[in-house]
């Protein structure tokens, strides 16, 4: 076994060794932690068109209908950080595999669940699952794929994940309730996540263990604290407003939690996020962005699928073809990211990505109150080949601030803002819906809020994200 030099020039660390057959293929790595990473994000929205009928089928309460879309949400973003800190002690390729083996199992249970309560039950450990895999996929492929050309090229596509997942949930999940019920929208994941581990196993290599790494179980249950409270201040702010005494109490709170993390983290003899990190401009500018473009694209596509079905009629189906557009923009932005990184660095990619997700937004926001479909088509495909255009660059800022023995916890931070800014995203958009004099009103202030979240994002691009490319 090779050994490479550690971070903090103590004890070398074992390199992966090869995994077996990944030489003779060197997209199945790619392959096999994009399935995982498309199966948690898919969960988020495609359950969406599912609700009401699992709701009438399981006499499900008004309470029990919400869990079952924000219990998952609250579980996932909640221990992402805890998810990271065990892959980097116990190595990441085993904490990946037993996120999705737990994501599959949890699918199938939800899929048999004769209630409500069960449904949620299982609905929670599916999410303890995805934040067991998604700190791991980013880890994963920076071990993969150690050249920075190839290794952009697969970011970029692990990032459009996100994107094709997130928009093509209300058409997929349109589809399987509409031909086989609501139950094949968990189903779905069985092949998904056997094949997953499949390759996994057989085609990543396995990721070094740092034994030595304590887990810091005081700092992990602050931030699982401070996350869940917020998001679930943020998801209640949506029905309930923002001025309500239950959404000021779990902010007040989330803000609460997060010092009793950092004052733990100062104290800690093996952080789980060492502060230095958070002081790096690169590592909280590049986390920051992540924020911020998932606050503009969710809450983008949050508004518009309730735009499209409730004020034009859509139904599932068509709501899901309609944000088509900014679905295949996704795929084509990070494969051209990708392929651009090396030449121009990071920086010039997510500066300009941001400023063209904020025009389509803007052009969105001023294209009057009742828009033809048409004229929407153009702002939709901006917004999402913006975000996955800077996608790219803002992964690959966060990952390489990082040593190497922290590649867990950088992943989980950057996916813990994310997961904070689709929420907020969200929790506005249906704020100003919900508030507005007319739901044009309410549509066009959030397109444009979003639109200002962009640029905010463009300028840190800009002070931030390093100039020129990485060279190791």
């Amino acid at each position: 076994m090779a050994f490479a030099e550690s971070a903090g020039g103590g004890e070398p660390i074992p390199s992966p060794e090869p995994a077996p057959g990944s030489a003779r293929r060197p997209w199945a790595p790619l392959l096999a932690v994009c399935a995982g990473y498309f199966m948690v994000i898919l969960d988020v929205t495609v359950i969406n068109v599912a609700v009401p009928v699992i709701g009438r089928e399981l006499s499900a309460s008004l309470t029990g209908i919400q869990w079952i879309t924000d219990g998952y949400t609250l579980v996932f973003a909640g221990f992402l950080l805890t998810g990271g800190a065990l892959g980097d002690r116990l190595g990441n390729r085993r904490i990946f595999c037993s996120g999705v083996a737990v994501f599959t199992v949890s699918s199938a249970a939800c899929a048999a669940a004769p209630n409500a309560p069960f449904l949620v039950t299982a609905r929670l450990v599916e999410g303890l699952g995805a934040a067991l895999i998604v700190p791991g996929s980013l880890a994963l492929l920076q071990q993969a794929y150690p050249a920075p050309a190839a290794r952009s090229r697969a970011f970029g596509l692990w990032g459009s994940m996100a994107g094709i997942a997130a928009s093509a949930g209300p058409l997929l999940g349109g589809l399987l309730v509409s031909t086989g019920g609501w139950r094949w929208v968990f189903l779905i994941n069985l092949p998904v996540g056997a094949a997953c581990l499949m390759l996994t196993l057989r085609h990543v290599a396995r990721s070094p263990r740092r034994p030595a790494r304590s887990l810091d179980w005081p700092a992990q249950c602050a931030v699982v604290a401070a996350v869940a409270l917020l998001i679930a201040a943020l998801n209640e702010a949506g029905r309930r407003g923002w001025s309500d005494p239950a959404v000021l109490a779990g902010v007040g709170l989330a803000a609460l939690a997060a010092v009793a993390f950092v004052v733990r983290e100062r104290l800690a003899r093996s952080p789980a996020l060492p502060l230095s990190l958070l002081r790096s401009r690169t590592m909280s500018g590049g986390a920051a962005i992540g924020l911020l473009f998932n606050f503009g694209f969710y809450g983008m596509v949050f508004t518009a699928s309730l735009e499209f079905q409730h004020q034009r009629g859509f139904s599932a189906l068509e709501t899901g073809l309609a944000l088509f557009p900014a679905v295949a923009m996704t795929m084509f932005a990070s494969v051209l990211s990708g392929r651009l990184t090396r030449r121009t660095g990071d920086r010039p990619l997510v500066f300009s990505g941001m400023l063209l997700a904020a025009l389509g937004l803007a052009g969105w926001a001023s294209a009057g109150a009742d828009p033809a479909y048409p004229l929407l088509v153009v702002p939709m495909m901006a917004a999402g080949f913006g975000t996955s255009f800077a996608l790219t660059g803002s992964t690959a800022t966060v990952m390489s601030a990082a040593p190497s023995a922290y590649s867990g916890a950088a992943s989980a931070l950057f996916n813990t803002t994310r997961q904070v800014g689709s929420a907020t995203g969200v929790a506005l958009g249906g704020s100003l819906l919900a508030t507005a004099t007319d739901y044009g009103t309410g549509l066009r202030t959030s397109m444009a809020i979003g639109a200002l979240a962009y640029l905010t994002a463009a300028g840190l691009a800009w002070l931030c994200v390093p100039a020129r490319p990485s060279k190791t």
